[in-house]
C-alpha cells in the first residue's frame, strides 16, 4: 500500500486531490460542489464528524491531516470529515443534501457513538448538523449561533456572508442540538460577538464553558495549549463532563503566551500587583517578559 502524504501537496487542489487518494484508500470521498467535499475513514464504531477548512488542515502538525482524522486514526475511531475550500459558512445546497442522504440512509446509526466537532463557522456547522445524528455528543469552540441579520443584527465581522441562507434546513445552529445527548460550547466571553453566539446557545443539556481573556482567537489559543485533542478524545469516549471540561481549561494558567498577553494587559490597566503576579508566573516558565509590553489587541 503506497503512503499517500499530504504534507508535501503544493496547492490547496494537490492537497485535496491526495485526500481523495485517501479516501479511496480508507473508505470514500464525496466532492459537494465547488467549495466542499466529505472524506470517511472506515474503522471502529465511534465516528467523530469534524468541520475543518484546507488551511485548518494544513497547518495541523506535520502531517497536514485534519485534526478530527487525526485523532480518529490515534484511537481506531472512524472519522467523516467536511472539508471547507471557501466560508461559506457549511450553507451550500450540496452539504445540506448529503447530511440529509446520510439520515435516509442511517448512516449515524450504524455508531455507537457519534461526535461532532467544529470550531468558529465549523463549530457552527457542528451544532447545525448534530440534528442528524440523535444521541450525538457536541463539541463546539466559539460557533456563531446563524449570521442571519434578523437574529444577530450586532453581528459585523462577517457582513458579506449575512447573504447565505440560514434559514432553511439545519439553518439555527441552537436548535439543533435539541437531538443531541451533550453539547459543549466553549468561548471566551471578553470577544463580544462570540459571547453573545453563546448565549443563543443556553439550553438545559448544554455545558457553558467559559475561557476568559484567552487575548486570542479561542480555537487557535486551545490548539497552542494542546487541548483540543483531548477534549475531543474525552467527548468521543463519553467521558467529558463540564468539570472535566472546565479542569482541562484551567491549564491556560500555564500557558507562557497567555502569561505574556495577561501581563500586557494589566500593564496597561495600570494594576500592578496583578501585572507582578502575572509576569512572575511566566518567568517561571521560563518565557521572560518584556520590559515594554505592547497593548493586546
Amino acid at each position: 500500500m503506497t503512503e499517500i502524504d499530504l504534507s508535501t501537496a503544493r496547492t490547496d487542489a494537490e492537497w485535496l486531490a491526495r485526500l481523495d487518494e485517501l479516501g479511496d484508500e480508507l473508505g470514500a470521498f464525496t466532492p459537494l460542489g465547488a467549495h466542499h467535499a466529505a472524506f470517511y475513514a472506515d474503522a471502529g464504531d465511534t465516528l467523530i464528524v469534524s468541520f475543518e477548512t484546507i488551511a485548518e488542515c494544513r497547518a495541523t502538525g506535520p502531517a497536514h491531516k485534519p485534526l478530527g482524522l487525526l485523532v480518529a486514526e490515534a484511537n481506531g475511531w472512524s472519522h467523516l470529515g467536511l472539508i471547507a475550500r471557501a466560508p461559506r459558512w457549511y450553507r451550500d445546497t450540496e452539504v445540506l443534501d448529503f447530511f440529509d442522504a446520510q439520515i435516509d440512509e442511517g448512516f449515524f446509526e450504524s455508531f455507537s457513538r457519534v461526535v461532532f466537532y467544529g470550531a468558529g463557522m465549523a463549530g457552527y456547522a457542528a451544532c447545525a448538523f448534530s440534528l442528524t445524528a440523535p444521541g450525538a455528543i457536541v463539541l463546539a469552540i466559539a460557533p456563531q449561533a446563524t449570521l442571519d441579520p434578523a437574529i444577530a443584527p450586532w453581528e459585523q465581522r462577517f457582513k458579506w456572508a449575512r447573504r447565505l441562507d440560514f434559514r432553511s434546513r439545519f439553518g439555527f445552529a441552537p436548535d439543533m442540538l435539541d437531538g443531541s445527548r451533550n453539547a459543549f460550547v466553549i468561548h471566551d466571553p471578553s470577544r463580544t460577538e462570540d459571547s453573545m453566539h453563546a448565549t443563543l446557545f443556553r439550553r438545559p443539556f448544554v455545558h457553558m464553558l467559559r475561557t476568559p481573556r484567552l487575548y486570542a482567537p479561542t480555537a487557535d489559543a486551545l490548539a497552542r495549549m494542546n487541548l483540543l485533542t483531548p477534549l475531543i478524545e474525552l467527548a468521543a469516549s463519553g467521558r467529558l463532563t463540564g468539570l472535566k471540561a472546565a479542569k482541562l481549561l484551567r491549564k491556560r494558567h500555564d500557558d507562557p503566551a497567555y502569561l505574556r498577553a495577561l501581563t500586557h494587559a494589566m500593564a496597561k490597566s495600570e494594576r500592578p500587583a496583578l501585572t507582578a503576579i502575572a509576569a512572575r508566573r511566566a518567568m517561571e516558565l521560563g518565557k521572560p517578559v518584556k520590559a515594554s509590553p505592547e497593548p493586546v489587541a
